[in-house]
């Protein structure tokens, strides 16, 4: 596995490396210890997926608050996806800012989330899927959002969204959230 920094505090993406042979290739997606010897959380309480009919659908941006904050590790599995995460973090260097990796089957690529971030992204093919692995399990109560368009971040997506959640087009501004 390689880690490359994103340009935000504590989020990485992780590349798998894998061992071809004539059969195809084997390689590793999670390892507890690549994962702490960086000093990043290795805790996985729930996995989930998230499957999209439709290329331009968009989901985000999410995040859990205190106590229930969320760690999350992030994979496509099926398609591809423009994956987005934002720096919520007040205390944090690169607090109000935010990265974009894309996230595709084929390259295998995971993003690695930290708490205190907000996630989201639009789908760029037909048929994609995420797989999650998060390190809390999901709480109703302390689920919150921004919104994908907030001015406040200026995320600059490769394509207007077609299809979005009533929710995730109500999120409050973040200066209001």
């Amino acid at each position: 596995m390689k880690f490359v920094a994103l340009p935000l505090v504590g989020a990485w993406v992780i590349e798998p490396t894998p061992s071809h042979d004539s059969r195809g290739f084997f390689c590793r997606t999670f390892c507890r210890h690549e994962l702490t010897s960086r000093g990043l959380s290795a805790e996985i309480d729930q996995c989930s997926l998230s499957f999209n009919h439709h290329s331009g659908t968009l989901r985000g941006m999410h995040y859990q608050v205190a106590p229930h904050q969320e760690v999350k590790i992030i994979r496509c599995t099926r398609g591809a996806v423009y994956d987005v995460i934002i720096d919520l973090r007040p205390d944090s260097a690169t607090f109000k800012r935010w990265a974009a990796v894309t996230l595709t089957a084929d390259n295998g690529w995971q993003i690695y989330v930290p708490q205190g971030m907000a996630h989201g992204f639009l789908t760029l093919t037909d048929g994609s899927e995420l797989f999650y692995q998060i390190s809390t399990p999901y709480h109703p109560e302390s689920a919150r959002g921004v919104r994908w368009n907030d001015p406040s971040f200026a995320i600059d997506w490769p394509a207007e969204p077609r299809i979005i959640a009533d929710r995730d087009q109500q999120w409050p501004d973040f200066h209001t959230a």
